[in-house]
């Protein structure tokens, strides 16, 4: 049942309550404030035109229920979007329509009108999807159940039937009034509290309307502090929500349930027990249950969620409803089936009564042809007396005759005991007919449990064919990517050891050219030391011919000419610059390293000259 379908049960009880005079018809007006309403709640938007546009050319008067089906599809549910929208909200509207007019409590009030609304809307849920809408006797039974077992008592059977043997029957179901009007009267919930009754309902619309397939406290590990809190949990078919209590205002998070979730019983520890994990792709969560029951109840709603989930299914009740209808289907099926075959058997059994009646017929008939051979025996011993000496040859034709009346006995007899043989063959056929009904009987009965234990292992293998061949694309994909990356790698790699190899032979001739310029600086370290000895040299022969003489010195008999020059104060200012500017200092130093040995004896002798230009007059 798709959400058409349950749009259209609610608003259907919203058109025949507007249908005052039950004529089916509902005046334009009326029914524009319908479909306001309607829109308001849907969250669409509405075109207060649109339902005159609509009905321009039919201005006859009031709209029927299949006038107004076109524009209600084209303008309103054509328009709605799954999720836009409360559906309980929608149900509240047209409740408080048909409410008005049509629920009657009389006196008595068990049910509160909140009560009484949800009712309606398990009843709208699980009632037939023909209009008028009834809910058949085996739902009816369902849902009460139900709401007995949320109070934890046991349902009257006495009353039940009642309640179903009564005459609001309408056409093999049961109208929601009349439900609402016995649950009102108190028979089946005597002695049961109303606030009982109540909470009851609540957890009944809660499972079925709701969609909630468990609810409870359970103890939850969080994921950062990895400490243990008491939750109120909340399971539907989609997701798994957790509160802080049940009243279920703060909401702590939410757990999307898919195909690729599962759970698994968890050792105790860490103090607690009953203890279950829930495993999604990206998180797993560590969960505490008060017993062992409560954990098992737990896991296997969790895992009901999940096969919905997996066969994309977005309801259990749903699911449960059209089970239920295909049992009794079958039901109704095998029901005729089985009157088919007792009308055949009664057929048969006509056919051997009829079989009986004429072979009774053939017995009279045999007794009366016997009574009269004795007759005619009599009559003929009587003639035999009489006539004994005078009709031999009569007596012989008699004989004669009697043996003829013999041969016929026999063949009488013959036939007797074949109409007996087939008395006892049709008693046997009858026996055999028995017997393969009852066969065929057990074989259809396994037929269809192999057909459905086929059709699971049929959908098993399809799931588990689909995840094979996604694994095997995924697995595709990986290999081509890695393929892809091995030949970027090797051409990287390929790219690298070439340029490798070209800075290997840059770093050959780097070396080459570092070994040709430090030979060229030993050379010029040779040079310059050759230059640094010649430069000392020509100093200490300087230094010795700047030597002045002085008065009343004798020279040298054997010496040279600037053997006799006396040394001069460092008091003389000409001297203590030529000998500054004789001193190299550092940057001189560096210079002369720099420069090639050629150069620097260039510098050293033009300097060398300019020093004997300044000291020689």
């Amino acid at each position: 049942m798709d959400l058409r379908s349950e749009l259209l049960k609610s608003i259907w009880y919203a058109f025949t309550a507007l249908d005052i005079e039950k004529s089916g018809k509902v005046s334009k007006s009326q029914l524009k404030v319908l479909s306001h309403n309607l829109c308001t709640v849907l969250s669409i938007p509405h075109d207060p035109v649109a339902l005159d546009e609509h009905f321009r050319d039919d201005d006859d008067g009031p709209v029927s229920n299949q006038g107004y089906m076109p524009y209600l599809n084209k303008y309103i549910l054509d328009k709605v979007v799954h999720g836009s929208f409360v559906k309980e909200d929608v149900d509240n509207l047209c409740w408080t329509l048909t409410a008005k007019k049509n629920y009657h409590h009389g006196d008595i009030k068990i049910l509160p009108k909140e009560d009484a609304f949800r009712l309606w809307c398990l009843f709208n849920f699980l009632s037939e999807d023909k209009y008028p809408l009834v809910m058949v006797p085996e739902e009816v039974e369902y849902l009460l159940k139900k709401i007995f077992m949320a109070m934890s008592t046991e349902l009257n059977c006495v009353e039940l039937e009642d309640f179903l043997s009564q005459e609001s029957v309408v056409q093999n179901g049961f109208t929601v009034w009349a439900f609402l009007t016995m649950m009102n009267s108190g028979k089946m919930t005597r002695g049961i509290a109303k606030e009982i009754i109540s909470m009851a309902v609540e957890e009944v619309y809660r499972e079925i309307v709701g969609n909630v397939l468990k609810e409870g406290y359970l103890w939850k590990k969080s994921q950062l502090r990895r400490n243990w809190k008491e939750r109120w949990f909340t399971l539907k078919p989609s997701s798994l929500s957790y509160y802080t209590s049940e009243d279920r205002k703060d909401c702590k998070g939410n757990i999307t349930l898919d195909m690729n979730c599962c759970v698994e019983v968890l050792p105790d520890r860490d103090g607690k027990r009953c203890m279950f994990c829930l495993k999604t792709i990206s998180k797993s969560y560590e969960m505490s249950a008060s017993d062992t029951r409560q954990r098992q109840e737990w896991t296997s709603a969790i895992q009901t969620a999940i096969r919905l989930q997996t066969e994309s299914k977005t309801s259990l009740h749903k699911d449960l409803k059209l089970k239920r209808r295909e049992q009794r289907e079958q039901k109704e099926q095998q029901r005729k089936a089985k009157d088919q075959e007792l009308q055949r058997l009664q057929a048969l059994q006509e056919e051997k009564q009829r079989k009986l009646a004429e072979l009774e017929l053939l017995k009279e008939a045999q007794r009366q042809a016997q009574a009269l051979m004795e007759q005619d025996e009599v009559r003929r011993r009587q003639q035999y007396e009489q006539l004994q000496q005078g009709l031999e040859v009569q007596l012989r034709d008699a004989e004669e005759a009697r043996a003829t009346m013999q041969a016929e006995m026999v063949l009488k007899e013959a036939e007797a005991e074949k109409q007996r043989q087939r008395i006892l063959e049709l008693e046997d056929m009858q026996q055999q007919l028995e017997e393969a009904l009852q066969q065929e009987i057990k074989a259809r009965q396994d037929e269809e449990a192999f057909r459905y234990a086929q059709a699971r292992l049929l959908s098993e293998e399809e799931e588990k064919m689909k995840a094979l061949m996604l694994l095997q694309e995924e697995q595709e994909d990986y290999i081509q990517t890695t393929q892809r990356e091995k030949q970027e790698l090797r051409q990287e790699m390929e790219n690298k050891s070439r340029s490798l190899d070209e800075a290997q032979k840059q770093l050959e001739e780097v070396r080459a050219n570092r070994h040709r310029v430090d030979q060229d600086v030993m050379a010029a370290q040779r040079k310059l030391r050759q230059a640094s000895t010649n430069v000392k040299h020509w100093n200490v022969e300087m230094n010795r011919l700047m030597h002045p003489i002085g008065p009343g010195e004798k020279r040298p008999s054997g010496g040279g000419s600037f053997s006799s020059f006396k040394i001069p104060s460092q008091k003389d200012p000409g001297l203590r610059l030529r000998q500054k500017s004789e001193e190299p200092d550092e940057e001189s130093k560096e210079n002369v390293n720099r420069s090639t040995g050629h150069e620097e004896e260039r510098r050293l002798s033009q300097s060398f000259n300019g020093k004997m230009d300044m000291d020689i007059p």
